[in-house]
Parts: structure tokens; C-alpha cells; sequence
């Protein structure tokens, strides 16, 4: 198996229902931020989010945010989306999966890094040994960076851009 190759892809974070975590074994959720609970950069989580959060927590699954972003733009959204976080987590790196393991006192094999990246969430992952969820993102980014970035997934994943609710 790949190391760019997730457990399994869905549509969006929403996706994740009890059946997909009960057939998978999941009862932790390090949860990407941007594109993946947020449209990149905003200081909202996307629409859907806190009902999703409450149906998880209603479940007993264990939930932190891991992104690569700052603390200046990881602390807001994450307090106020009810959930610990950890920012700069340098991900294909393991070292923020590492600790947000640590701090909800998971082990790898119930755990499971949702996100929108190939070469950062779901490689680091990967390399860490927990499952991975691809999740598409809520919106394609037309920066030269992402736009270059995506291009490259390609070669790894082929995604289905048409479902995506672009703005």
C-alpha cells in the first residue's frame, strides 16, 4: 500500500457516521482545520460542522484539532468549535500527531487522521500508523501554491472535483 493511500476517501468530514467508524474501529478523530472543518483561513467553521461535532461527542469519540497552521489562527476556531488543539504540528511530520495522541491518551490502533491533504494529513498518518480519512475540501484554492499542490496529489489519488460546492 501506498503511503499517500488512505484508508478510505469520502466527500466531507460530515461523511463520518457511526457505521464508518464502528466497520473501522475508530473512536479518536485528529481532525485537519483548514478544508477540512473551515474554508481556508476563515474564522468560521463550514456549515454542518457543529451538528457533526455534537452527533461525534454524542458517541464518545474522542476529537483534537491537529494542523499545520499558527496558533493565532488555530486557537480561535478550535476554542470555539469545543475542541483541544494542537498548531504547528508539521505534518507529513509525526510530531503534532504524536502529541494530540498524548493529550486525549489514544492509542494508534482506534485512531484516525481525517483530512483534505495527501502529502500532510494522510501521509503523516500513515507514517504515524493510525487510519486516515481523505476528505475533499469544501472549496478548491486558487492560489498558485494549492493549485501546484493538488496538481501534484494527482499523480497519487484520483479525486472527483465536480461534487465540490465551489464559491
Amino acid at each position: 500500500m501506498s503511503a499517500f493511500a488512505p484508508t478510505v476517501s469520502i466527500n466531507s468530514v460530515l461523511d463520518i457516521d457511526e457505521k464508518l467508524l464502528d466497520t473501522y474501529g475508530i473512536k479518536v478523530l485528529l481532525l485537519d482545520l483548514d478544508n477540512t472543518l473551515s474554508l481556508h483561513g476563515s474564522p468560521m467553521a463550514e456549515k454542518g460542522i457543529f451538528e457533526w461535532l455534537s452527533k461525534m461527542k454524542s458517541l464518545d469519540i474522542k476529537m483534537i484539532v491537529i494542523s499545520n497552521n499558527t496558533n493565532k489562527r488555530v486557537k480561535p476556531l478550535a476554542e470555539a468549535l469545543g475542541l483541544d488543539y494542537v498548531a504547528n504540528g508539521w505534518k507529513p511530520f509525526t510530531f503534532g500527531i504524536t502529541r494530540g495522541l498524548k493529550r486525549l491518551n489514544a492509542d494508534k490502533k482506534h485512531s484516525a487522521m481525517v483530512g483534505d491533504q495527501l502529502f500532510t494529513d494522510i501521509l503523516g498518518g500513515n507514517i504515524k500508523g493510525v487510519k486516515t480519512i481523505l476528505v475533499e475540501p469544501f472549496h478548491i484554492e486558487k492560489g498558485w501554491l494549492f493549485v501546484a499542490k493538488r496538481g501534484l496529489e494527482r499523480l497519487f489519488f484520483k479525486r472527483d472535483y465536480s461534487k465540490l460546492n465551489n464559491k
